[in-house]
């Protein structure tokens, strides 16, 4: 048996779009086994009813995709998932779930036969490739701060980065109703054409960012962090979302952007400042009319890990396919 725990992500960062990306320190856990009778067993928590299917359980779709590249059939399989990235709130639920399924085979094969696997950069190759862009599979994989870019030689390109000790993250999720595939609706908003002025406004930040982060400089951050590309028209889907913006600027945040496609946002802040932010974000969700929590998180020098310890024990019963 392996398992296998997986971190939640945050990408575009402001201006990033399909780019940057971040791993938090809010991890989903995966354990896969052979069990020797020939069925898949996926066991949830009650939560996640929707994941027990395996035709739409993305951690056993991406396993299969490792089995088949190894020459390896499983005497069936079980998986059990203990979910605890948000799903379809722009935290990379989507991505820790490929992630974690290509890993955790991945490292089966090896465990059952004695011969290597893929190595990590084959790994990512395949997430990217599943997922369709590298923004929020890269950092669940190699954790830290990342920079993707797809190159149609070279394939998923990246530089990672440990994120600066002073940093910490607070995301708040909104209440609001998820209906049919949420990043293609979100994706559906956006422009198909920009000014030359907007994208070099988005040059400008990106490259600000990524320097930003990697020296540390937190203070050009809420400069950094500022879009025009992707937020200004998203902003109908996420009410009050400026508003946010501005309160967790005005309690003390660093730099505030939406998460990914959102509805989520994230806020960068540092020791002492996360609890003042987070209760001025939910305050300006409910003062746009709607109820919101949030996560105060730390920033992830590790992506997807092998673990050992006790097994997880999901509170239902399993579906058996």
């Amino acid at each position: 048996m392996v398992k296998v725990t997986v971190p939640a992500t945050s990408a575009n960062l402001g201006p990033g779009f399909d780019t940057l990306g971040v791993a938090l320190e809010l991890r989903n856990v995966i354990e896969m086994e052979e069990t020797g009778i020939l069925d898949v067993v996926i066991e949830v928590d009650q939560q996640h009813e929707a994941l027990l299917r395996p035709e739409s359980n993305m951690v056993y779709q991406a396993a299969l995709r490792v089995f088949d590249r190894l020459g390896y059939q499983p005497h069936g399989l079980r998986i059990s998932e203990q979910v605890a990235i948000p799903v379809a709130r722009g935290m990379g639920s989507s991505a820790a779930a490929i992630v974690g399924g290509l890993v955790a085979a991945n490292a089966l094969v090896e465990q059952m036969t004695g011969r290597p696997g893929l190595d990590r950069e084959e790994l990512l190759r395949m997430a990217v490739a599943i997922e369709g862009h590298p923004d929020n599979v890269t950092p669940a994989m190699v954790g830290g701060f990342t920079v993707s870019c797809m190159d149609e030689v070279r394939g998923p390109l990246h530089v990672r980065f440990d994120p600066p000790r002073a940093l910490r993250a607070v995301v708040v999720m909104p209440e609001l109703p998820i209906t049919g595939k949420k990043t293609e609706k979100s994706r559906g908003v956006l422009p198909t054409e920009v000014s030359l002025k907007d994208a070099v406004y988005n040059l400008n930040r990106t490259a600000l960012l990524v320097a930003a982060l990697a020296q540390g400089r937190v203070d050009l951050l809420g400069v950094a962090t500022q879009d025009r590309l992707h937020q200004p028209y998203r902003a109908s889907l996420v009410p009050g979302l400026r508003a946010v913006f501005e309160a967790a600027l005005d309690a003390g945040a660093k730099g505030v952007a939406l998460s990914g496609a959102g509805p989520s946002v994230i806020a960068f802040v540092e020791p002492g400042h996360a609890e003042p932010v987070a209760r001025a974000m939910e305050g300006a969700f409910a003062w746009a009319g709607s109820d919101a929590r949030s996560l105060m998180l730390g920033l992830a020098a590790e992506g997807a890990r092998l673990v050992t310890g006790p097994s997880v024990a999901p509170d239902r019963a399993p579906y058996w396919g």
